[in-house]
């Protein structure tokens, strides 16, 4: 059967003279480019890829598509760096140029084998719009940094029987002496599934079967992208993506989401046994999110700061999303929690710590929101409702609002010039046990930012488009309030 051509079906290989160039002038001067998070110079970024620590650096590779901010031919871009902060731009690490991988190399993960960096990915190959296959690929990076495919490729040829080409993002881990790949899949009768091959030596792979997970998917998710599985603190824990969940209560509010299992792992026996399952992540923008061992064997994560099949601001500058900060993830009372990762705190330049109070109302408490990370303690708290407004000026802001009747806290995004995806909701909320006091930490790079309450318990990200006054800081309350708080102007940790 032929291949399915289409203009965006090309590979940088193929840009006109000068034409990568002039993307990248295009949109280098965006007010709306992260300083420190990992975005594209210019093009699209989805799913992180890859991510691993190897040879003394963290590396992280990227889906990239270059030609516009829409979902083209993937690549692999590929940055590295010493200390998790700053972060150099390589070469494109894959290009889709072989026929096993005719429309775009696709997401997948790494494991170190003997030595070297053993890069598993989806080779993407469409026969229509609506026909396609999928093939398992492998590419292997040496410890020069020197990548190359695999010459056998692919070592998954197509997708077994009961499934449609929709198979994808192989995650490969090392269990009892034995090599197993996690892919993520799409039955014939267009139900979502998380389908096991095993190898011995992590390059020849037979089909095990589909894994057990005891959840009870309803018949909605007709996809589960992007399986992640690690153990942490004694448990099992896999993170994945579901496609089609239908919204419940504070949950799955997004067109596609991201939760996690923890339990045990029966790998021989193709069974979950689920404990605990639920929402990864309450913000608007978080998806695809993947987790390597860090340089200390910590777990860190990382994910796609935006969401497929909606149109963001900066798309008409040419690029579009960016990665989320590196997370490292812990288990506290039975719960995945994430905070921002230590090494962040490399970023910070100039730190000032200052008091506010009030009885009701809003108070402006800081000015120069643009690449920043700030802590508050809400404390004293004799209110209903309080929270905090970034990103405020006369017209706009981004509220976090806490609602002790309630016991809850919310997060909307309705209130700017440039709102989008509003088809799907301007606000996130999830239920939080509310006291006396409340710590929230905030990353802030331009059009993004992340948000942690009491220490990871809650997560929100969440990418914002604001005019450029629209720098302000403001605390609300509908009773008596005091907050402390402590700025960090962040340096730039990528090159625009």
């Amino acid at each position: 059967m032929a291949r399915y051509t289409e203009a965006k079906y090309r590979t940088i290989f193929e840009a006109k003279e000068n034409e990568l160039e002039e993307l990248r002038e295009k949109s280098i001067h965006s007010d709306w480019k992260p300083a420190f998070h990992i975005h594209p110079q210019y093009g699209l970024i989805n799913d992180p890829n890859g991510l691993a620590y190897f040879n003394g650096e963290f590396h992280v590779f990227y889906q990239w598509y270059p030609f516009s901010a829409m979902h083209g031919m993937k690549h692999w871009a590929h940055v590295k760096s010493a200390d998790l902060v700053n972060w150099e731009r390589l070469p494109v690490a894959l290009v889709p140029v072989e026929d096993y991988e005719s429309h775009g190399v696709y997401s997948g993960a790494s494991l170190e084998v003997d030595g070297k960096l053993y890069l598993y990915y989806t080779g993407n190959v469409k026969f229509s719009a609506e026909e396609r296959s999928a093939n398992q690929c492998l590419a292997i990076m040496e410890k020069d940094g020197n990548i190359q495919k695999y010459e056998k490729n692919p070592v998954i040829e197509g997708v077994p029987a009961g499934y449609t080409g929709h198979v994808r993002d192989p995650k490969v881990f090392e269990k009892n002496g034995r090599y197993y790949m996690l892919l993520g899949a799409q039955r014939t009768e267009l139900t979502g599934a998380i389908i096991v091959y095993e190898s011995e030596n992590a390059i020849e792979w037979s089909f095990k079967g589909e894994l057990d997970i005891q959840i009870g998917f309803p018949e909605s998710v007709y996809m589960l992208e992007c399986p992640d599985y690690f153990e942490l603190n004694g448990k099992d824990v896999m993170v994945f993506s579901p496609q089609g969940l239908n919204a419940k209560g504070h949950d799955y509010h997004n067109l596609y989401n991201a939760i996690y299992v923890m339990g045990k792992l029966d790998i021989d026996a193709l069974k979950f046994e689920v404990e605990h399952y639920q929402e990864l992540e309450k913000g608007f923008d978080f998806y695809a999110p993947q987790s390597f061992a860090g340089k200390n064997n910590e777990r860190l994560l990382i994910a796609w700061a935006g969401m497929g099949e909606i149109d963001y601001p900066s798309d008409k500058e040419d690029w579009a999303h960016c990665l989320s900060i590196p997370r490292e993830l812990d288990i506290v009372e039975g719960k995945l929690v994430q905070r921002p990762a230590d090494a962040l705190k490399q970023l910070r330049e100039n730190s000032q710590t200052s008091e506010a109070a009030m009885a009701e109302g809003n108070k402006v408490i800081d000015q120069g929101i643009g690449q920043h990370e700030f802590e508050f303690v809400i404390d004293s708290v004799e209110a209903n409702k309080f929270g905090i407004e970034l990103f405020s000026s006369e017209t706009e802001g981004l509220l976090l609002e806490f609602d002790r009747v309630k016991q809850t806290v919310s997060l909307n995004r309705e209130k700017f010039e440039s709102a989008f995806g509003g088809e799907y909701g301007f606000v996130r909320s999830s239920e939080l046990k509310i006291e006396d006091n409340v710590k929230v930490q905030v990353f802030v790079d331009h059009s993004i930012a992340e948000i942690f309450i009491n220490d990871g318990e809650v997560a929100f990200t969440v990418r914002v488009f604001p005019k450029k006054d629209s720098k302000g800081i403001k605390i609300f309350s509908d009773g008596v309030i005091s907050c402390s708080y402590t700025k960090h102007e962040l340096n730039n940790g990528i090159t625009r």
